[in-house]
């Protein structure tokens, strides 16, 4: 159950607890012993009801501040015409019909207010004993038990709703946490599956050559077969950087394909120009890819740049080749790869436009 639930739901119990204590119990009572300000007082209180219970009917969980303060000044002035309209000594016996109802009347509408309430109530015991105080004929053992069992059941209505808008906060924070910790459940599922396929499909392309050199087809010694190694071990690498958390994965991406490269003696310049900026993980691949092949087939030197700009990301490569670098599966229509190959370099280059 919700806060607004649980405002709502208290404003209807409290609306019926009102109609059925001023009709049953002081309606009775003012018949018999009322004056012309009772009556008044009766009316205001009957018009403050109608706006409430008008709120409650519309949704309206909690009655707006002006409304509240305005219909408090109600309530308060009824209990001021309510007392001073009983005769002497009445107060807080059969005739004081208003004392308990204006309780009922001040926790209907300062129910989501709960420090208004007790200030607002407290003023209104005071101004009673003042007046019972005041005319000197009444009992005080009665005057206690009315005041004491009126206001204390009251209180307790108030400690109710406050305990239940309590398990609804706790109810609706432990349900947004669980529904939270699903969700991170489902997107680190999610993830595990990416990470899966994507090894998946690089071990896919690495079980042909590892069959070959299991069974001697191929041989180590064979430059095609060093060729098809270099280039598995650089697409492995990628696939490693790729699932990295790292501020630019873009370049860290093609930091670890150089440092595969480098590893094999060949001598690496990289430029960057540009800064970082978010590019889909199916585009970085597909950037990527070709400078990976290249700097695979590469055998001596290589120069790789990165070039981000406002409406494009462009990586290219140039290196010494001994051998055409394998081909690739075509590139999505959003990254446009254009390779050459021309007395013993590999010139590759891989645009993605931003926009």
């Amino acid at each position: 159950m919700t806060d607004h639930a649980v405002h709502v739901t208290t404003r209807q119990v409290l609306v019926v607890v009102v109609v059925a204590v001023q009709l049953v119990l002081t309606l009775p009572s003012l018949v018999s012993h009322g004056q012309g300000p009772a009556w008044l007082a009766y009316a205001l209180l009957t018009a403050v009801l109608g706006v409430v219970a008008g709120h409650v009917a519309a949704g309206r969980a909690v009655l707006p501040g002006i409304v509240a303060v305005g219909l408090t000044t109600i309530v308060l002035t009824a209990s001021v015409l309510a007392a001073t309209a009983l005769p002497a000594g009445a107060s807080f016996g059969p005739a004081d019909w208003a004392f308990g109802l204006v309780g009922w009347y001040l926790l209907l509408v300062l129910a989501d207010r709960p420090k208004a309430f007790v200030v607002t109530l407290t003023a209104h015991i005071c101004y009673c004993v003042a007046w019972f105080a005041q005319t000197g004929n009444g009992d005080v053992g009665t005057a206690g038990v009315v005041i004491l069992s009126g206001t204390s059941f009251q209180l307790g209505v108030l400690v109710i709703t406050r305990v239940l808008l309590r398990d609804a906060r706790l109810a609706a924070s432990a349900a947004a946490e669980r529904d939270a910790a699903r969700t991170r459940e489902e997107l680190a599922r999610q993830r595990e599956q990416d990470l899966r396929a994507g090894f998946e499909g690089q071990l896919g392309a690495l079980l042909p050559l590892l069959a070959d050199l299991a069974d001697e087809v191929v041989s180590v010694r064979d430059e095609a077969t060093r060729l098809r190694c270099s280039v598995a071990a650089v697409q492995l690498r990628r696939l490693f950087a790729e699932n990295d958390d790292v501020p630019d994965p873009l370049l860290h991406e093609l930091t670890a394909c150089v440092d595969v490269a480098e590893r094999r003696g060949v001598v690496v310049s990289l430029a960057v120009s540009g800064t970082a900026m978010a590019v889909p993980t199916e585009v970085r691949r597909e950037l990527v890819a070709p400078m990976a092949r290249a700097l695979a087939a590469a055998g001596g030197r290589a120069k790789v740049s990165l070039l981000r700009t406002a409406g494009e990301v462009r990586v290219a490569v140039v290196a010494d080749a001994p051998s055409v670098p394998l081909e690739t599966q075509a590139a999505p229509v959003s990254v446009t790869v254009e390779t050459s190959v021309h007395s013993g370099l590999v010139r590759s280059e891989a645009r993605w436009r931003t926009t």
